[in-house]
């Protein structure tokens, strides 16, 4: 049969969508400049916030957490997604600067675009942009300043800066203060290296009449006393950890008992009783006053316990019994039995709160976790003060484990934006034009901190610029007043995490979304 040159060739199935060429490449810019515009408006201190609503639901979130904004949308383009990823990466590595790794991506694609309607080849963009993120690097880590866990002022600062802009102002210092006394205390130093574990610090929330945050040197058990008559409050607490029940539990194996008279009814309960009450005896014999049970403790053991004195929950959450062992010092057991000194936990004191019906243990001698508790009129201000702890609690933890920070107020960007172009000079070329692309991308952020404070960005941009320019390489927005001002002076601070993760998966993010000139997705059998 001979061949016939009009006769179409079938390649793909129908159920594959591909968008080729220029195409897919515009269609990425626009998604990731989309999803920059979004997010962009709640960069900085005077940022606004964002309502999400959950369609078909009474679920509302009001924040300014860019990745709790890109969480809840749903989106569905293919490039867009990988924006998503960045912001999602960004919260999990340094817990802070997710919008400004979002609004980096959609600058870069911006000034991407500039350069492919130049002529710029993409591939040529993408060199440039490579060579541009190695060298932001390289400035960055020289303008990094040094600081010790014991600054206590300076890593204050670092978590206010995490927390302005957001909607809980009014209780800022306060929670600044829990915040680092939180870390500080959990802070190890390992091989001559601060190592933190961010699951030591456990952050509770409750609804209350006014916003507070407290630090507890100890644990806070969502639970209170099952019989009257045990203790509200205990001084110098010996806790035991038990992860079996506090019963008589059926045996595997079916059996039968035949009692024959009342006496032999009587003995039997009588042993029954016995083997309970050992069981309460055993923790008074160790002079243990607080026993924490992952599962169920029988009537009459919690009558005995009380009894002797010794306050006991049951049923409590795993995660919170063994949070509660690392806090105190002890260690989870199965059964009375093997109660020894070394798995007993020791604390302060023990307060049952009716109100907030929590158990407070506390006090902890050298305590290994600690728990945040906030309070919050309102659900929503709950859960964004919550979010606002966690930044700066992981920024203030950042700061600790890397024993450096950078300065805020847009003046990292500005400083990369100027010593960028002069090394763009260097390189010559039209990966020269790209790396000029690249250091124009920074200045979003300047530009948006004066967007959204309603001043001219036109004028700070070249404010800065002349700033910068004559060798004041902290010099920042001023958000408030407008100036510009030394940021270092002002103690707007950042960590060198934060900035260094933004840097770097927007621009490998952006470099992997210029290459990209075929998108095909396939459609499941349901879409066909």
């Amino acid at each position: 049969m001979a061949y016939n040159p009009n006769q179409p060739v079938v390649i793909f199935k129908d159920n594959v969508e591909r968008t080729p060429g220029q195409e897919a490449l515009r269609s990425n810019i626009m998604a990731a400049k989309v999803l920059g515009a979004t997010v962009r408006t709640t960069l900085g201190p005077r940022g606004m916030d964002k309502m999400l609503v959950a369609k078909g639901s009474d679920d509302i979130v009001i924040t300014n957490d860019g990745a709790t904004i890109l969480h809840e949308l749903a989106v569905e383009h293919p490039g867009a997604k990988l924006v998503v990823e960045v912001a999602e990466t960004q919260d999990d590595e340094c817990g802070d600067g997710t919008t400004t790794a979002v609004v980096m991506i959609g600058s870069l694609m911006e000034q991407a675009e500039k350069l492919i309607d130049t002529g710029v080849h993409p591939s040529i963009i993408a060199k440039g942009y490579n060579l541009g993120m190695n060298k932001a690097l390289e400035i960055l880590d020289s303008l990094a300043i040094d600081v010790t866990p014991q600054d206590k002022p300076m890593l204050l600062q670092i978590a206010k800066t995490a927390m302005t802009g957001k909607s809980i102002e009014n209780i800022m210092d306060q929670a600044c203060e829990v915040i680092v006394d939180a870390v500080s205390t959990v802070a190890e130093e390992k091989n001559g290296k601060m190592e933190i574990n961010e699951d030591d610090i456990l952050v509770k929330t409750k609804r209350a009449d006014s916003m507070t945050a407290e630090l507890v040197k100890g644990v806070l058990i969502d639970k209170v006393r099952p019989d009257s008559l045990m203790p509200k409050k205990i001084d110098g607490v010996r806790a035991a950890f038990l992860s079996g029940p506090l019963e008589i539990t059926k045996t595997q194996a079916k059996s039968k008992i035949k009692i024959q008279s009342a006496d032999m009814l009587s003995a039997f309960s009588e042993a029954e009783r016995a083997r309970l009450k050992g069981m309460a005896d055993a923790f008074a014999a160790a002079g243990v006053n607080l026993v924490l049970c992952t599962k169920g403790i029988a009537d009459p053991v919690q009558y005995y316990l009380a009894a002797q004195g010794i306050y006991a929950l049951e049923f409590v959450a795993e995660k919170d019994c063994k949070y509660a062992a690392k806090a105190t010092g002890g260690q989870m057991i199965n059964k009375p039995e093997d109660l020894s000194e070394d798995v007993i936990g020791t604390a302060g004191k023990l307060e049952m709160d009716e109100e907030l019906e929590m158990t407070f243990i506390s006090e902890c001698k050298d305590p290994k976790a600690v728990t945040i508790l906030l309070r919050g009129s309102a659900q929503h201000l709950v859960d964004e003060l919550e979010r606002a702890v966690e930044d700066a609690k992981r920024v203030v933890q950042d700061v600790i484990e890397d024993g450096s920070y950078t300065i805020g107020g847009a003046s990292v960007e500005t400083e990369l934006a100027l010593r960028l172009r002069e090394y763009a000079q260097t390189v010559g070329g039209r990966v020269q034009l790209a790396i000029e692309g690249y250091a124009k991308a920074f200045e979003i952020i300047p530009k948006t901190l004066a967007e959204n404070s309603g001043f001219d960005t036109v004028d700070k941009v070249i404010d800065l610029r002349q700033a910068h320019a004559t060798g004041n390489k902290y010099a920042g927005l001023d958000v408030f007043t407008g100036k510009v001002v030394d940021m270092k002076e002002a103690g707007v601070v950042e960590p060198k995490r934060v900035k260094r993760q933004a840097i770097q998966s927007s621009s490998e993010t952006a470099i992997i979304l210029i290459r990209i000139d075929d998108m095909m997705v396939s459609k499941g059998a349901g879409q066909m």
